[in-house]
């Protein structure tokens, strides 16, 4: 059986690509901190028509490099990622949800962040299975640019070059950068920024170059030894915009200066058109490298967006989705995500849709992992469960049969959001609370959204579909199992398990 599994995998590898073995595709995977589904000038909603689209923030935000990759391929209108960035960042590298590779909560760089004793919380290791390790074992030269935060300060994963990559450029273990301006050598030139100061661009330091752009530079430089190599290569571009500190890049100051919207969110604003600079940076490069046919990009964000504009948990940051970064609503949930060749053309290893938004089923960050195994014709190995499903199908254009209609978000954690568990499936969401409430506003235990009815998560109906919310926890708590699912405790350490309401 095994030995058929395998033929047929190398049959599906000759028949997608028609090349062989030394001749795979260039592969930049593009992420972006704290950018959520609204923080750019591209609709990423449609209408009842699934037309896209433009909502306020679209036009607050200039990202004319998105607009080029979202005309040459596909968005998604209902892409998911976690609610903060570590488990995320865990989750692309090896194709795993949170609740299963138990990464639940952003990675603190000295001490270990409340919640279930177990929880791993010191992230990814050299053992583990990951992107690019597998990729490299498949002859790709692998690049790491920006922001890691994999594992805490003095562990082996907070170097991405022992996860698997090649070369590593400016990553290490926090996410939150000391300074974004070369003056401040990026945190080192500064003693009150030192404890983030950004590793190994001494180059850079007393300079005017921006960090968005001195991270570009030198993924520039890698790729090029690279295709000097004549090796395929696997960049992660990680941005460490646009999150705080909210400083403004000069480059692009004066543009919102008049926009009547605060410093901070002006400065955010900045950091967004540097971050899409930096992607129009690297397309023209490959343009011009005759490489850019030849290079697949996929385009995500960490998490719903923490833009300084308003209430957490209501229409202001995210608007017209509620909520943001941190949270159980579909503004800290929801990412940009559009895939697309650098360059359509004849030499593509297939087929992309183009200027296409993708809104009947959704995506999710553990699909990139299965995607670029897809893409490229690496194996996964036999041993490694994943809960991602290659997004090649719709990429093309297609509905999936065999897609998922369901996403976790698992956060049994003190943070914006404290304690909960998300559900989607289908047109339904749950949101399930644990009971322990850090704040001092009472919460409801169970929401209920008809997101198909109510996209903006207005009106709860848990109270009037009670058949459809025990029917939506009962689902919910067999994914968590299935997932083996750590619970908090309480203050007399009992488990928190989920279950169901009184009398159900």
């Amino acid at each position: 059986m095994r030995t058929i599994t395998l033929l047929a995998y190398l049959l599906f590898s000759l028949h997608l690509f028609g090349q062989n073995e030394s001749n795979k595709p260039n592969i930049i995977l593009f992420l972006v901190d704290d950018m959520g589904l609204m923080d750019t000038s591209v609709p990423m909603l449609v209408d009842k028509e699934g037309k896209p689209q433009k909502h306020h923030l679209n036009e607050f935000y200039r990202t004319p490099n998105m607009e080029r990759l979202a005309r040459q391929g596909i968005r998604f209108s209902q892409f998911y990622a976690q609610s903060v960035c570590s488990p995320t960042r865990v989750s692309l590298m090896t194709g795993q949800n949170s609740a299963r590779h138990r990464v639940t909560q952003w990675i603190n760089p000295e001490t270990k962040n409340a919640g279930p004793a177990d929880w791993n919380w010191k992230g990814l290791t050299s053992k583990d299975v990951t992107l690019p390790a597998l990729l490299k074992k498949n002859g790709y030269h692998t690049i790491f640019s920006g922001k890691a935060h994999f594992a805490p300060t003095e562990y082996e994963g907070s170097n991405p070059e022992n996860l698997g990559f090649d070369i590593n450029i400016a990553g290490c273990a926090f996410g939150a950068p000391g300074s974004y301006f070369g003056e401040d050598g990026y945190g080192n030139l500064d003693p009150k920024r030192k404890k983030r100061a950004i590793p190994g661009l001494e180059k850079y330091h007393k300079t005017d170059v921006f960090l968005s752009e001195a991270i570009t530079r030198e993924a520039i430089t890698a790729i090029d030894q690279s295709l000097q190599k004549e090796a395929p290569f696997f960049l992660y571009m990680s941005h460490y915009a646009a999150h705080s500190p909210f400083q403004t890049d000069p480059r692009f100051g004066d543009k919102y200066k008049d926009s009547g919207k605060s410093r901070p969110a002006n400065s955010f604003a900045t950091l967004i058109e540097g971050m899409d600079k930096s992607l129009g940076d690297l397309m023209d490069h490959l343009v011009a490298k005759g490489e850019a046919e030849n290079t697949l990009i996929l385009f995500v964000g960490d998490n719903g967006s923490d833009a300084p504009l308003g209430d957490t948990y209501g229409y202001f940051s995210s608007a017209p989705l509620r909520g943001k970064k941190g949270t159980c609503y579909e503004g800290g949930l929801r990412v940009p995500f559009i895939a697309g060749w650098a360059k359509p053309g004849k030499a593509n290893f297939f087929t992309i849709a183009e200027n296409k938004v993708h809104h009947q089923q959704i995506g999710t960050v553990m699909d990139i992992y299965a995607t670029i195994l897809d893409a490229t014709g690496t194996q996964n190995p036999s041993n490694h469960t994943i809960d991602g499903v290659s997004l090649i199908p719709q990429l093309k254009g297609k509905i999936n049969p065999d897609r998922p209609d369901h996403f976790l978000c698992h956060f049994p954690h003190s943070h914006r959001s404290s304690y909960f568990t998300t559900y989607r499936k289908g047109d339904w969401k749950l949101i399930y609370r644990y009971p322990i409430n850090p704040g001092k506003k009472p919460l409801p235990q169970h929401e209920l959204y008809n997101l198909t009815v109510d996209p903006y998560e207005k009106s709860n109906l848990a109270d009037t579909k009670p058949q459809k919310l025990v029917a939506m926890i009962k689902e919910m708590i067999a994914q968590l199992e299935e997932e083996n699912a750590l619970y908090t405790t309480n203050n007399k350490k009992e488990v928190l398990k989920p279950g169901l309401p009184s009398g159900k």
